[in-house]
């Protein structure tokens, strides 16, 4: 989610401790996970009023489409299925190029 490795992990841990202190660090943790939670029940309130808002024409709508990499996934690369080689991701296209369409750029 975040891309932090262990030792990016045990260097916030130190920094943590030092911060807090060996005694108030639980009631530190306790209280991000409280408002971590509280974040996550907002947002979802938030997606399902923007949802019952937009009626049942867009039922189908999904949030995350809106983010411009979920975007660009769904629509150039979820071709027909005769289009399957455009379909793969490029990690699995084996050295190969992506298709490219100079006329478009």
């Amino acid at each position: 989610m975040f891309n932090i490795g262990a030792g990016e992990f045990l260097v916030l841990g130190l920094l943590a401790i030092l911060v807090f202190g060996p005694e108030q660090l639980p009631k530190a943790a306790q209280q991000v996970g409280r408002v971590l939670r509280q974040l996550r029940r907002m947002a979802d309130s938030a997606k399902s009023d923007i949802q019952e808002g937009l009626g049942p024409e867009f039922k189908d709508f999904d949030v995350q489409d809106l983010n411009p990499k979920r975007f660009v996934q769904k629509h150039f690369w979820e071709a027909e299925d005769d289009e399957e080689e455009n379909r793969r991701p490029v990690s699995q296209l084996n050295g190969r190029r992506p298709p490219f369409d100079d006329e478009a750029t």
